[in-house]
């Protein structure tokens, strides 16, 4: 049940339409025939951390439950959740759950859940209150993606917006998976049109794009660190692909660019490494 005084989901929708569980589904349903249900697309979601925050905040969109017998314990209160919607779940053996899973790297726990929809982002709302954003412009590895969003809410940043870039990773069971219940803390919204959107945003926002130039200002420049102590807008940053960094018009619609400092021994940083010392200093400037 969804534990008290907690926020509801950011990005909480109603599932979309198509065959519903059987109130009269027995708990005893059999795991491949869940995995392979095809007509109703249900969503892979594994691990204590990612099961649990789904639980906390949306447990009505769990359909189905699979544990191992190790986990009795940390599940027994998602058990009687999905008894008491009349949903499916069971306990299996450590081969059977990873044929659920469709991966080894299922932490003992997989809930499968009615997908969810990418919102658009509203750019109205954000130019009336603005606040720190975090674009994500390219980058395509999902484990990178959930990585990200575990850092957006480790440290309590709201929102993260997924361009239309066609290399742009989008939420997977991956990402769920490496998020560790990121995914259920921080609203993540599409930002079609992207360079025209960041144009609409320059009124509340500095817009600041990263890169790996070594001769661009550095983020020690207070871009990101202390905008709240000094009074100056917050910051929208984007980062680009892992390969190719942030795609020109994109870059050309920043108000200013910035890069990490490093000894020079290797070329970069990893994105997702990246993205948490950023978010770090939106957090904390």
């Amino acid at each position: 049940m969804p534990a008290r005084g907690r926020p509801p989901h950011p990005n909480r929708a109603r599932p979309p339409a198509g065959r519903t569980a059987s109130p009269s589904a027995s708990p005893k349903g059999s795991p491949r025939e869940a995995a392979a249900d095809e007509p109703r697309k249900l969503f892979r979601v594994a691990g204590l951390a990612a099961v649990s925050a789904l639980f906390d905040h949306e447990p009505e969109r769990v359909e189905r439950l699979f544990y191992e017998e190790r986990m009795k314990p940390a599940v027994g209160a998602f058990c009687k959740a999905m008894a008491a919607a009349r949903k499916p779940y069971r306990m299996v053996e450590a081969d059977e759950l990873a044929k659920v899973a469709g991966t080894v790297l299922h932490g003992g726990v997989v809930a499968l859940m009615a997908p969810r929809t990418l919102p658009a982002f509203d750019p109205e709302p954000a130019r009336r209150a603005p606040a720190p954003l975090l674009v994500l412009d390219g980058v395509g590895n999902p484990h990178n993606l959930g990585a990200i969003l575990r850092t957006a809410a480790f440290f309590g940043l709201p929102r993260v917006l997924l361009s239309d870039h066609p290399g742009q990773a989008l939420p997977s069971e991956a990402a769920y998976r490496v998020a560790e219940g990121g995914f259920e803390w921080v609203a993540l919204e599409r930002a079609p049109a992207l360079p025209a959107l960041l144009k609409r945003l320059r009124a509340g926002h500095r817009i600041i794009g990263t890169a790996l130039d070594q001769t661009r200002p550095t983020v020690d420049a207070g871009a990101l660190s202390g905008w709240r102590q000094s009074g100056g807008k917050p910051p929208v940053l984007v980062l680009g692909n892992e390969e190719d960094g942030i795609p020109p018009a994109t870059l050309a619609a920043c108000d200013a660019v910035l890069t990490i400092p490093g000894s020079g021994r290797v070329q970069s940083l990893n994105v997702a490494a990246t993205a948490a010392i950023l978010i770090h200093a939106l957090a904390t400037g």
